[in-house]
């Protein structure tokens, strides 16, 4: 994973919406004071509840639970084309995916800059590190922004911010200005970057009909992620050690303005605005315990995240390689790409909480082996396997948080846990560097491996919370 992650809404005022009873598996429309209407439930069919040969749907089985009467079924055996067939749904998706180039290349990009122009390891690490904190800082309070006021009227201003940072701080390099100016362009390229991921899945959210194919959908942007992640990392490792050294940015800097401006310019499909009720206050989503159990656990993640991308840049440079480092990265995220892809197309009946923990498990055996390593082919063996288990447990995290948030807090639930990751990345990036430059790549990797088991005692620690926060309630009483 790069050092930017993403690992998360509006025009017609009017428009009416399929919100989720999720404890009954019914699906209702209408509007009070929210975005999607939790406080009033229409009944396309008549409620299951008390029949012991129909029992109710665990809130924690979003994925599995069947198309409600009334809701067209996928008429395509290819869950994906039936999902982007949907108006407006591919050019979303790809305005997305353009606009979220610049994760998986901003954070290598500004490691090998900064590096091959001031020669530390140890300063790249800490001004990848700075972008990473102002984003986690100022993206939950954008997403809320988003949802209150909209997509577009919020990201047009900070879009231009975003590109104002990101060449000021490729100025700032070639012309080897001051450290703290660094330190301030990249804060201000993070702090205005918002989440695109995060507002994808919300128009996702807003346009499919049902459970089933939201599952898909959020399958393929996590897909779409990990081909970010196989095609960036390489690009801006060969366009910085291949061109010049601030090469690597100027490509994110196009894409996130290209990006950027084509997704924002798509109003049918974005998610309209609710106005709160009068004398209503709006509460944080992590004023919900679970939030904050997924979001602690999505920081141990960001740190095995960052650690990796330092530690794998330093070891193809000592193995005299250092342009492989970007493939390396690239077929990190290919293993995820695959498992995300095969993961999105069929649908589960193990409780969601329980795949997410196994997810957390199987991404700490993998990277437990990089310690282990010696040579550049073995280490892209076994970060290829390794990356099997990342698509599919920020797939099931993503899911954990439309679980557990109201329906009109969905953006800045899902920027909470990228903020989240975001956090861990760059105190990874930044330990994993300060390693680095004492020890070598494999005191690096030592920090991945202490990231891993931390999550893994995180996760097992948080279990019955993890679950009962799963398991609870939907916000709205049924009828």
């Amino acid at each position: 994973m790069a050092p930017i992650v993403a690992a998360a809404r509006r025009e017609d005022n009017s428009a009416r919406r399929p919100s989720h009873d999720l404890r009954r598996g019914q699906f209702a429309t209408g509007r009070t004071g929210s975005r999607w209407d939790t406080g009033t439930v229409v009944q396309d069919s008549p409620s299951r509840s008390g029949d012991p040969e129909h029992p109710e749907p665990r809130r924690d089985d979003l994925t599995t639970e069947e198309t409600p009467p009334g809701t067209a079924r996928a008429t395509s055996r290819n869950p994906y084309r039936d999902v982007l067939s949907l108006p407006g749904a591919w050019r979303f998706s790809a305005a997305a995916l353009v606009a979220r180039l610049p994760m998986s290349m901003v954070g290598i990009g500004t490691i090998l800059m900064i590096q091959g122009i001031y020669g530390q390891y140890a300063l790249a690490g800490r001004v990848a590190a700075a972008l990473v904190v102002a984003q986690a800082i100022v993206s939950p309070q954008i997403a809320r922004l988003v949802d209150r006021t909209g997509q577009r009227a919020v990201m047009l201003p900070m879009l231009a911010a975003t590109t104002l940072g990101l060449g000021g701080l490729i100025l700032c390099a070639v012309l080897r200005a001051p450290e703290w100016t660094l330190y301030v362009f990249a804060a201000l390229t993070g702090g205005t970057s918002g989440s695109y991921g995060s507002m994808v899945r919300a128009r996702w959210t807003h346009v499919v009909p049902d459970a089933r194919r939201l599952h898909t959908a959020y399958s393929l942007e996590s897909a779409l992620d990990e081909l970010v992640f196989v095609v960036g990392p390489v690009l801006a490792t060969v366009l910085a050690t291949s061109v010049s050294p601030s090469a690597g940015l100027l490509v994110p800097l196009v894409a996130a303005v290209v990006g950027g401006l084509w997704f924002l310019s798509q109003r049918a499909t974005e998610p309209p605005v609710v106005v709160p009720e009068a004398g209503v206050k709006q509460r944080s989503a992590m004023r919900s315990t679970g939030m904050v159990v997924l979001a602690v656990i999505f920081v141990a993640m960001g740190i095995v995240f960052g650690a990796t991308d330092v530690s794998t840049i330093a070891f193809a440079e000592e193995q005299g390689q250092k342009g492989a480092a970007g493939v390396i990265l690239a077929v990190f995220a290919m293993g995820s790409l695959i498992s995300g892809l095969v993961y999105g197309a069929r649908h589960w009946v193990s409780p969601l909480w329980r795949r997410f923990v196994l997810g957390i498990l199987a991404l700490a055996a993998g990277v437990s082996l990089f310690f282990f390593v010696t040579s550049v082919p073995v280490l892209a063996a076994v970060m290829f396997v390794t990356g099997f288990a990342i698509a599919p447990t920020l797939i099931n995290g993503n899911n954990l948080v439309q679980n557990l948030v109201a329906p009109n807090q969905l953006t800045e639930g899902l920027a909470w846990v990228g903020t989240s990751l975001g956090v861990g990345v760059s105190i990874g990036s930044s330990v994993a560097g300060s390693r680095v430059d004492a020890g070598g790549a494999h005191a690096g990797f030592e920090v991945v491996v202490a990231a891993a088991v931390l999550a893994v005692v995180l996760v097992l620690a948080a279990l019955r919370s993890l679950r009962r926060s799963a398991d609870r309630e939907d916000v709205a009483p049924a009828p």
